[in-house]
């Protein structure tokens, strides 16, 4: 990413630990700013973060948004919420509360101190949805008591009290729908469908599909997400979106675990499941807001994309493989 060095600012990032958050953390140091990472380690790790922890503007503060936060900072950016089904599926009553009740406590934090607020919402708020590709004004189609509610649900609800904050307290807000992200960092047991296909091709298990792998999904490399998440928040106050940010070239995911078995050399077979509840047939932004508001626009194609997760992954299971087993004393 090109670095862009602007005035010196505070910015919190809730889940600084995580996936996402910890590029945008990354990130947001190269521009010259402090940054405070807040992470409860839920689905976060230390081993995202550990090449930050000796810089001299980075503050690792372990803690749940769930709980009121008191600090003095100019930008928050609101990261923090377990974001694939087995991660949010795993304890979805506080899946809700870290995306509603973190939104609150986020959103009171900006209005004490006059931060301006950025929301990590998800394409999840369009559901299985009936209009293709999906623009911002389409409302979606969600099972509000599904499996996948507890996330799909919380996200809506944390837009609503973002729009009813800036409505109600003038708050400067952002709201950014993230559309399916990879990259380096990806936690390799989220069940999500990049990381569990590289894993599984580079261990040589079946290649796990659900359904019949014909349902679409537009995959965006992490490095375009962080891209445009910054000049959302960077753009000007009337510009609150939401906005789609995401890659709007759309795969079948058959097509991604032929495309991974083949990069990756393996001789994995695939392997098809019934598909899971609510499991959207179809999944592709429209962005064009996000191209006119922000001048923004994915630039890394996929196999690029899927080359530099495909190393990670060597390499991180490569270096699981060689750690000496601890022994117990007898």
């Amino acid at each position: 990413m090109s670095i862009q060095l602007g005035s010196n600012k505070t910015c919190l990032v809730t889940g600084g630990a995580g996936f996402l958050g910890s590029h945008l953390c990354e990130e947001l140091l190269e521009r010259g700013h402090d940054v405070i990472c807040l992470d409860n380690l839920f689905t976060g790790t230390r081993r995202n973060i550990e090449h930050l922890l000796d810089h001299p503007r980075f503050e690792f503060q372990r803690h749940d948004v769930t709980f009121p936060l008191y600090i003095e900072v100019d930008e928050i950016y609101n990261f923090a919420c377990p974001a694939s089904p087995v991660h949010y599926q795993h304890d979805p009553v506080q899946t809700t509360k870290t995306s509603v009740h973190g939104a609150i406590n986020m959103l009171g934090l900006a209005k004490r101190v006059k931060a301006k607020i950025l929301q990590a919402s998800t394409s999840e708020v369009y559901g299985d949805p009936q209009v293709h590709p999906q623009p911002e004004d389409y409302w979606g189609h969600v099972n509000p008591i599904g499996y996948r509610s507890c996330y799909d649900e919380g996200k809506r609800c944390a837009e609503t009290l973002f729009f009813d904050y800036h409505r109600q307290h003038k708050l400067r807000i952002k709201v950014m729908r993230i559309f399916n992200t990879y990259g380096p960092r990806m936690h390799p047991n989220d069940g999500r469908v990049v990381s569990n296909f590289i894993v599984q091709a580079l261990t040589g298990q079946p290649i796990t599909l659900y359904g019949d792998g014909s349902q679409t999904r537009s995959f965006g490399y992490v490095d375009d997400l962080i891209t445009g998440a910054l000049k959302l928040m960077d753009s000007a106050d009337d510009i609150t979106g939401p906005i789609n940010i995401g890659n709007p070239v759309e795969t079948t995911v058959k097509a991604l675990a032929e495309k991974v078995i083949q990069m990756t050399g393996s001789h994995s077979e695939i392997v098809y499941r019934p598909l899971p509840h609510d499991d959207p047939l179809q999944r592709c932004p429209d962005i064009t807001r996000a191209k006119t508001l922000l001048d923004w626009q994915p630039t890394i194609a996929l196999e690029q994309g899927l080359s530099k997760t495909i190393n990670y992954f060597d390499k991180l299971l490569s270096a699981n493989a060689t750690k000496p087993k601890s022994t117990s004393a007898a």
